[in-house]
């Protein structure tokens, strides 16, 4: 899914993300909505809309760091986690 420049600041604000290769993933690949963290590289899904109407995702794990510097991502199969992100701003 491709997020909004408003979507990709919501999600920004409810998912953590500080790692250092991210530059250089925006620099290969160009502004994408993809989130790395200390677990791997993740997507957002959208679920539908919550309660009061606002669109809803999940946050999937596409890869996993594969050593323990974080320097390597080795992809797998979508693992939805338990991180629901709202997709609108309140």
């Amino acid at each position: 899914m491709k997020l909004s420049p408003q979507a990709v600041e919501q999600t920004l604000n409810q998912f953590e993300e500080d790692h250092p290769a991210v530059p250089q993933l925006d620099e290969l690949f160009g502004q994408h909505t993809y989130f790395v963290d200390d677990s791997g590289l993740h997507i957002v899904e959208p679920t539908g809309e919550t309660d009061s109407g606002k669109q809803q995702g999940v946050v999937v794990k596409l890869a996993s760091w594969s050593d323990a510097k974080r320097t390597s991502l080795a992809p797998h199969p979508p693992e939805p986690t338990d991180v629901i992100v709202v997709l609108e701003a309140a």
